[in-house]
């Protein structure tokens, strides 16, 4: 029979490796160069001031809403969204007031998902919405359709972002000689996205 060890404190240690200080506590608290990092007991996991598990991970909905009166764009140029407006936002990562963009502060791979849906159906041949990855185009959505058809442009993609500098924006595309502009509103126009896996 193996001998019983009643941990109440197993630190990774920087220089000595796993750290093992048993007592009678029926808890166990975790550690990482001797800082606190969460206490398993019988009543579940707590999380240590500032730790947090990864279901607290970066998530968000934005949308345009109507008093940004949709985006209206000339021929062959990208427009960016303006997703004004936040359904939810989990670690305030998305800017919704000044850059209307997301910079999530945990990096990993996220799935990244957006809408955007024409106004002027006429002008729509050669039109489309782009995810942009810190300010280049990296995912194509197209939209296409004759007049009062109000196509849409779809995007979904998953996306590697480092948790610091990297940011998501959405972008129109207008590639006819006619005016074009958005619809707006949460059906209409709109980007989430949330952490798929961390690394």
């Amino acid at each position: 029979m193996g001998r019983r060890i009643m941990a109440t404190t197993i630190n990774a240690d920087t220089s000595n490796g796993v750290i093992i200080t048993p007592d009678t506590s029926g808890e166990i608290k975790l550690q990482s160069a001797g800082a606190d990092i969460a206490t398993v007991s019988s009543t579940g996991i707590t999380m240590a001031s500032g730790k947090n598990l990864i279901t607290t991970a970066p998530a968000f909905s934005a949308y345009m809403t109507n008093g940004s009166a949709g985006i209206s764009t000339g021929a062959a140029t990208f427009t960016k969204i303006i997703l004004d407006t936040e359904e939810f936002d989990t670690a305030s990562c998305f800017d919704s007031s000044t850059n209307y963009r997301f910079t999530p502060t945990v990096a990993g791979y996220y799935q990244i998902n957006a809408a955007v849906t024409y106004t002027v159906a006429a002008s729509t041949a050669g039109a489309g919405a782009v995810i942009y990855k810190n300010g280049s185009g990296l995912c194509w959505g197209t939209a296409s359709g004759t007049s009062n058809m109000y196509p849409t442009a779809f995007l979904s993609s998953l996306i590697y972002l480092n948790g610091s500098t990297d940011y998501i924006e959405l972008y129109i595309y207008n590639g006819t000689g006619a005016t074009s502009s958005t619809s707006y509103g949460r059906s209409y126009c709109y980007m989430n996205g949330y952490l798929a896996r961390a690394v």
